[in-house]
């Protein structure tokens, strides 16, 4: 049982995108587990969300970006005093792979995938509520009835084109998540309230709470300034309200 809750909130638009994708690919790997009907058709429109935000920028060229500059950092630390040699090595061999790979992959990232007859017919039917019933969408049903062994092949094939991008985002928000440390502080009346140092731009804010507060933390701000506000819940679903409480937490500004 978890002891505690982390709210996260990212400070810019790349680091949001990222976060956005791998929330996507956790849901897509858990449905692709799945032996059901009602987990392929999960899976598939996961994927399409997936398909969505690549068709949107050029999340390839920001990930090399990301991962050169994290390459960049790392280097200055390798003859740093205190520091495991061995393992910064090992991690910097990881990145180059990483960025190579990309580097190497011609072409929009699953821009095949989106072009087969049977993807299109299903993101066009998939903005009609409950538009992808076996009469809008033959061919898809057909799909979905076939043997478990032949549907997996076929997940597997579509899915195949994000796994390097899975595995950058999974290395770069690793590294943010774990370049600070956390530090206690406490919201005075559910309210807390920073500026920022601007000489070391924030990319992720992190706050946890104890499992125990029934609170749930709102956060807001940009790269400057950041607000906390812990909301109460309402038993009958209207709007939450700022609790009077003081909340103890923990803060982690994630600048790396």
């Amino acid at each position: 049982m978890n002891t505690q809750t982390t709210y996260e909130f990212p400070l810019n638009e790349r680091i949001r995108v990222f976060m956005r994708l791998e929330q996507l690919f956790q849901q897509l790997g858990h449905f692709m587990e799945g032996p059901s009907v009602f987990d392929k058709r999960a899976t598939i429109a996961t994927l399409l969300e997936i398909l969505t935000l690549f068709s949107r920028s050029d999340l390839k060229s920001e990930l090399i970006k990301e991962l050169d500059r994290h390459t960049k950092v790392l280097r200055h630390l390798v003859d740093s005093q205190g520091v495991d040699r061995q393992k910064l090595e090992e991690i910097l061999a990881d990145l180059n792979q990483a960025s190579r790979t990309l580097y190497t992959t011609s072409g929009k990232i699953g821009v095949g995938v989106m072009e087969s007859d049977l993807f299109q017919s299903i993101s066009q039917r998939s903005a009609i509520p409950g538009g992808t019933c076996s009469f809008d969408l033959p061919a898809f049903h057909y799909w979905l009835e076939q043997e478990a062994a032949e549907r997996q092949k076929d997940l597997e094939r579509w899915t195949q084109p994000f796994a390097d991008i899975r595995t950058g985002i999974d290395m770069i928000l690793g590294f943010i998540r774990l370049s600070s440390l956390p530090r206690a502080e406490v919201a005075k009346a559910g309210f807390f309230q920073l500026s920022l140092d601007k000489s070391s731009p924030v990319q992720l804010l992190r706050v946890a709470v104890p499992a125990s507060v029934r609170c749930f933390a709102e956060i807001s701000g940009g790269r400057h300034r950041f607000t906390i506000r812990f909301m109460q819940p309402s038993a009958d679903g209207s709007r939450p309200s700022q609790t009077h409480d003081d909340i103890a937490f923990y803060l982690t500004c994630c600048a790396f």
